[in-house]
């Protein structure tokens, strides 16, 4: 089964073909025939092709929005398919990556009607993101004719944390009405890592007590006790928890009153500072690439502070989820800076030494974009880095699903 699958991101979407057997176990199973991503969307936008992490062509584009961007890519595959001869095969269903889905959607479902009007509900709750998915809808309708397309939620996979963990210590009855709670996100990415890990270690997933870390410009932990997330450190949305690329992450509450009145913002000023002028980006006054950031680490001291502000607030997560769960097999680095910033995965793993994980530092200096083992032998907690394959992940799950 032939999956074309978009995830759209803040400003940029990536696109896969992937090849599914019905029958496979785990998303690594499958297999990529085309991968693209689409960057600067709303600005200089350039489509680029990949084999793996290896870019093999990039070329500018207009993407004013999302719909134009998927509109763009749909004739660019139409082109490529036709100029190549290339024998891809019919795309048998389209899976769409969607952020938030509260607490009503637990699995991949078609998206019909009733589903889209959620999807655009819920855009209060990740206004960055879910109306991206939406943007992308009409091209695809209106170009591939027929095809169904499932809609696979990051939410989905923290549905089984407990009430303890996932509610906010607000009213009671304020909290009922408008569904405030933490619903955590990245699971489409921290399922895939946990089942990864499980196939490297020789275990089931079922079996894993794990701490896995989704770190890219939007960054999150999980806890994983038998398999299930107990916990991730977003909530609401996606602006809770770690300091990431462009947003703040945690802040004292207080903070936005205190802007409205002292520097007369309006509340979507202050909220667009929190998620688009924050984080790596708005400590560092340089950028949100932590591969730009580390050039300049030793020269540039607020740069340093960026670096070592972003590696301490992960650690401190991953040290508070080691204790949640009491025992743990390991600590999973994936997604861009985990899979190739050095720094922050000695800053995480020497904080984790009492816990009993020893490094191998020679690992974690030749482990840049690839997989492999980053603890000693016989480390009581072991450390891996694991390239985290989110659209491997949304095309299983869409190829499960019961249409």
């Amino acid at each position: 089964m032939n999956i074309l699958v978009f995830n759209p991101g803040g400003n940029s979407l990536k696109v896969e073909l992937i090849h599914c057997e019905p029958g496979q176990r785990f998303a690594f199973a499958g297999s990529k025939r085309i991968s693209v991503s689409i960057e600067g969307i709303g600005k200089k936008a350039t489509l680029s092709q990949f084999n793996g992490k290896k870019q093999l062509t990039s070329e500018p584009m207009e993407a004013t929005d999302f719909a134009q961007a998927a509109d763009g890519f749909l004739d660019w595959y139409r082109q490529r398919s036709a100029a190549s001869n290339a024998e891809l095969g019919p795309i048998d269903r389209v899976a769409l990556r969607v952020v938030h889905g509260a607490r009503t959607f637990h699995q991949p479902v078609v998206l019909d009607s009733v589903v889209e009007k959620k999807i655009i509900e819920f855009e209060k709750l990740a206004p960055l993101h879910n109306k991206n998915s939406i943007e992308v809808l009409e091209p695809i309708r209106t170009k591939l004719p027929g095809i169904p397309i499932f809609a696979v939620f990051d939410t989905s996979f923290h549905r089984t944390m407990p009430e303890y963990a996932s509610r906010y210590a607000i009213d009671w009855d304020l909290a009922e009405r408008y569904g405030i709670r933490r619903y955590g996100f990245h699971g489409i990415s921290h399922r895939y890592l946990l089942e990864r890990y499980a196939h490297l270690a020789g275990k089931s997933p079922a079996n894993c007590n794990i701490v896995s870390m989704h770190l890219e410009s939007g960054c999150s932990v999980t806890a994983v006790r038998g398999g299930k997330s107990i916990d991730n450190t977003m909530g609401l949305t996606p602006l809770e928890g770690l300091m990431m690329g462009t947003r703040s992450g945690d802040v004292d509450p207080s903070v936005i009153p205190l802007l409205v009145q002292e520097e007369k913002m309006s509340l979507d000023a202050v909220m667009r500072m929190l998620n688009q002028a924050s984080g790596l980006l708005g400590i560092s006054g340089k950028s949100l690439d932590t591969r730009v950031l580390m050039k300049d680490y030793d020269t540039n001291p607020r740069v340093k502070l960026a670096m070592e502000m972003f590696a301490y607030r992960v650690r401190k997560a991953v040290g508070a989820y080691l204790a949640a769960l009491g025992t743990v097999d390991a600590v999973i680095f994936g997604g861009g800076i985990a899979e190739n910033t050095k720094f922050v995965r000695q800053y995480v793993c020497e904080g984790l030494q009492g816990f009993g994980l020893a490094m191998d530092k020679n690992a974690n200096e030749s482990l840049i974009d690839q997989e492999g083992r980053l603890s000693l032998p016989g480390s009581r907690i072991e450390a891996w880095v694991i390239v985290t394959e989110e659209g491997l992940q949304i095309a299983h799950e869409c190829c499960q699903a019961q249409q």
